[in-house]
Formats: C-alpha cells, sequence, structure tokens
C-alpha cells in the first residue's frame, strides 16, 4: 500500500517540541516515500480541548511549512462511527457493558494496591446476568462499554525502532472503549480511525507504547491489519530530566515570536533523534526529505540544547537574501515603534544597507531593533560601559574634535575614503588606531561594538556623522 501516516495532536495546550517533533518525523516520512500526510484532531478530551488549541495546533504547522494531504479530521465528529465500530464488538461478544461507579472503581483500585498489585479493574461486570443488568439500569446507571481483554497468552509487534516488544496480557485491563456519554477512548478511538483512514505506519512517541498492546487487541478482535508501528524516544532537557517549560519546551509559536526561522527549528528538531552516518548538521528541507529514514533513528532519548538551536538559526538568517531578511526585519521594527507601517523605497533601501552591515551578528530575528536602531533614531543612547571606559578618557574630547573638523573637509564620504584620512590621522597624531576608533564609534553609535566602522560612517552619511560627534563632546563636557 502507499504510505499513509497521520499527525493526531490533542488540543488540551500548547503545540510543544515534543509534538512538532512527531509531526515531522511522519511529514518526511510521507514525502520521502511519495505517500499521504494527515492530520487528525483528537479532541475526545472535552473538558480540556478548546478551540484556541486547535488554532494554536493549526498555525504553528502552518508556520513550519508542515502541509497535510487530507484533514483536519476531527474525533468529535465521528461519534456514529465510533459507536458502530462499539456495537460490532458487544454483539460479537468481544465487549461488555460496565455499570460500575466512580466510587467503587476508586474502591478497586485501592484495593488492588494495597495488595501490592496493579490498579486495574477487576472485571467485576464482565459475566453480569440479563437480571443483574437490569437491575443497575433501574438505578439510573448509566454504562460504559469495556473490551474483553484476554487473560493469558502475550501480545507483540515489532517496533522499527525498538525491536520486538512483547506485554502480558494478564498485566493488562478491560479497558473502556466508549464512555458513558457515547465518547471514545483515547485507544478505541485511534484504531479506529487509523483503520479507515488506512493509515500504515503509526509514527510517535515512546510514551504511547503502553499503549500498542491494546491497539494490537482490538486490530485482532476486528480481524483488521494493523499497521507498522515506530516509538521514537522522548526529548531530555540540557540537565538530563524531562524536557518542561525551563527547558524550553513552549509552544512553537513562542519560538517564533522570539524570532526563530523556521527551517532552523525543523532541521534542529530532525536531529533531535535522528541523524545521518556523516554526521551532517545543516540540511535543506528537500535533503531532509531525501534522507530521513526510520532505521537512522535512535533508541536513545534525545537532549534539546537551546544553544545548538541558537546557532543553527544564526546560521540560518546568515544564509537569507538581503531583500528576504528586510521583510523580517520590517515586522521586527514595526513591533518596537522604529519604523511605521508605511515606509518609502529610499528608507527601505537604507534599512537593508544596515542589515547587510549587521547579518553576521544575528541571532534571532528579534534581534534586529537593538543591532540596527541607532542607524534609524534621531537621537542615540550611550551605554554606560562606552561612556566610562571610552569617552571619558583623557584626550578623547581633543581627537573628536579633531576628527569633526577631519571629516568637515570630506566631499568623499565613501568608506575606503573615510578609513585612508583616519589612519593618516592617526600616523600624524602618534595615536594608535584603537585610541581614535573607538571614540568615533561609541560617538556615532553610542557603543562599543558594532559593524565595520567606516561602513557604518559612510550609511550614516556626513551630515548626520558630525551631528553625533558634536552631540557626544557636548555630553562629555556635561558630564
Amino acid at each position: 500500500m502507499k504510505v499513509r501516516v497521520r499527525f493526531a495532536p490533542s488540543p488540551t495546550g500548547y503545540l510543544h517540541l515534543g509534538s512538532v517533533r512527531t509531526a515531522l518525523y511522519n511529514w518526511l516520512f510521507a514525502r520521502h516515500n511519495q505517500g499521504k500526510f494527515i492530520l487528525r484532531i483528537e479532541d475526545t478530551d472535552e473538558a480540556r480541548s478548546t478551540k484556541e488549541a486547535i488554532e494554536v495546533i493549526i498555525e504553528g504547522l502552518k508556520w513550519l511549512g508542515l502541509d497535510w494531504d487530507e484533514g483536519q479530521y476531527y474525533q468529535m465528529q465521528r461519534l456514529e462511527i465510533y459507536k458502530k465500530y462499539a456495537q460490532q464488538l458487544l454483539t460479537e461478544d468481544k465487549a461488555y457493558y460496565c455499570y460500575c461507579l466512580p466510587e467503587e472503581l476508586e474502591e478497586i483500585r485501592q484495593s488492588a494496591l494495597a495488595e501490592k498489585k496493579p490498579p486495574k479493574y477487576d472485571g467485576r461486570c464482565r459475566y453480569l446476568t440479563a437480571e443483574e443488568k437490569r437491575e443497575y439500569e433501574t438505578q439510573g446507571r448509566k454504562p460504559v462499554i469495556r473490551f474483553k481483554t484476554a487473560r493469558k497468552g502475550e501480545t507483540k509487534f515489532v517496533d522499527i525502532i525498538h525491536g520486538e516488544v512483547k506485554f502480558e496480557n494478564i498485566l493488562l485491563d478491560d479497558f473502556v472503549l466508549l464512555k458513558a456519554n457515547g465518547v471514545p477512548t483515547y485507544n478505541f478511538a485511534v484504531v479506529v480511525d487509523d483503520h479507515l483512514m488506512q493509515i500504515t505506519d503509526v509514527l510517535r512517541g515512546d510514551d504511547h507504547i503502553s499503549n500498542t498492546p491494546r491497539q494490537i487487541l482490538l486490530y485482532q478482535a476486528f480481524n483488521w491489519t494493523p499497521p507498522e508501528f515506530a516509538h521514537f524516544p522522548m526529548i531530555l532537557g540540557i540537565d538530563h530530566a524531562r524536557l518542561s517549560k525551563r527547558h524550553g519546551a513552549v509552544s512553537v509559536l513562542e519560538y517564533r515570536n522570539s524570532g526563530y526561522l523556521p527551517e532552523a527549528l525543523i532541521n534542529y528538531l530532525a536531529l533531535l533523534g535522528w541523524g545521518t552516518t556523516e554526521s551532517q548538521d545543516v540540511f535543506t528541507r528537500d535533503e531532509l526529505i531525501k534522507k530521513f529514514s526510520l532505521e537512522h533513528c535512535n533508541k536513545a532519548a534525545a537532549v534539546f540544547d537551546p544553544h545548538k538551536l541558537l546557532w543553527l538559526n544564526g546560521h540560518y538568517i546568515r544564509q537569507i537574501p538581503i531583500d528576504k531578511l528586510s521583510e523580517y526585519a520590517f515586522k521586527e521594527l514595526r513591533k518596537v515603534g522604529l519604523i511605521t507601517n508605511e515606509i518609502d523605497e529610499n528608507r527601505q533601501e537604507y534599512i537593508k544597507k544596515a542589515l547587510a552591515l549587521e547579518q553576521e551578528k544575528i541571532k534571532l530575528l528579534s534581534d534586529i531593533p537593538h543591532l540596527i536602531e541607532f542607524f534609524l533614531k534621531e537621537d542615540i543612547t550611550y551605554q554606560e560601559e562606552a561612556v566610562n571606559k571610552v569617552l571619558k578618557v583623557v584626550g578623547v574630547e581633543k581627537i573628536l574634535t579633531d576628527l569633526e573638523e577631519l571629516l568637515a573637509k570630506e566631499t568623499d564620504f565613501h568608506a575606503d575614503n573615510l578609513e585612508n584620512k583616519v589612519r593618516q590621522y592617526c600616523q600624524e597624531k602618534n595615536l594608535s588606531t584603537k585610541v581614535v576608533f573607538h571614540p568615533l564609534r561609541v560617538a556615532v553609535s553610542g557603543r562599543r561594538e558594532g559593524p565595520c566602522l567606516f561602513q557604518m560612517l559612510e550609511l550614516l552619511g556626513k551630515e548626520c556623522v558630525l551631528k553625533r560627534i558634536e552631540q557626544c563632546k557636548q555630553m562629555i563636557t556635561a558630564v
């Protein structure tokens, strides 16, 4: 059969990195095999599923470019389908009505724990007589439907990543298929959906391994062929603890809002549990599709390193053509009010040139406003450290006065010419370049670090440079 995989998130919270990696691996597997990638929203947790969470899931997948071929399907719109198949199991005596009340189930659980046994349902409703059922119904009890799990033998399957996995059936309980309100449980709905949607491969996190034997038993009960299974190892934080918010396990959209590129996040997540024999780190999307295979997925847990993600993001930013980078930059600059919604063509070109000077230093798109704001503001802010360590040095005011006079005479304000003239000044005054360059940089930018000094002067322009040098001298005098 043609490969068909699905991403089936539960909309009970944000779309976090573990879920995104699952979606990515399914998407890559489908694209590598010219198959279909299906989106299914498993929204049967009525108390916790929200419309907002669904919107975040869809927005996150679209931002990452993980497009789906079918869907999105919603389980809560398929309740009649699940009822039909639950009824089939009842008819074939492979399931039964359970009338136990919540307090009775808790009593069963506590009793098992006290006896140091697995806290599972003891099957007391499995063999109810017709009279006993009528009595419960007379009491107004609403039954759930439970599956008749085999009491002996074992259930096994071959996991593509972990190999053969076995479970003793005696350790499994008669799990619920349909709740009293007619809503299916996870294990039942997923089997029905995967069969009807002709899913060939179920690729998911290894926290689902314990669900697999129950699902295999359902496939057998329906006489359906189960899909292939592959369970990915979990993602750990840098301290090898379970990934949490403090490690960066936040909504994928927070990475977007923080200035990460979708290409960088996709590339990095692909490496969390998979790799090539060449130990390649940087992949284009097409390379990921071409090279991805389940056989190269790891059994061991992956470690999420935010520093490597940041490095990778900077790498991708450095590769972006300046026209594309400027589109991102305009959005970031508007967020902080450095530009308005409408900017003329000359201003756009000016910003592009400023970006080009700083592109090598940008690690996050959100870095852009800070890095180039002194190109855009009328009045700059002087860093306290720059003032104390550079401008308060004896002789700096005289150097700035000399430079102001020197630059005022220049008709050629190109970087090469400016550098030659300032270096010539250093030689004539017997001054080291850093003694001259550093005050000049701070005077026109307010900071000790930045792009190439003379390219910066050229872009700022003669009028702006002279004005800022004069303002800086006045500031030095005032302090």
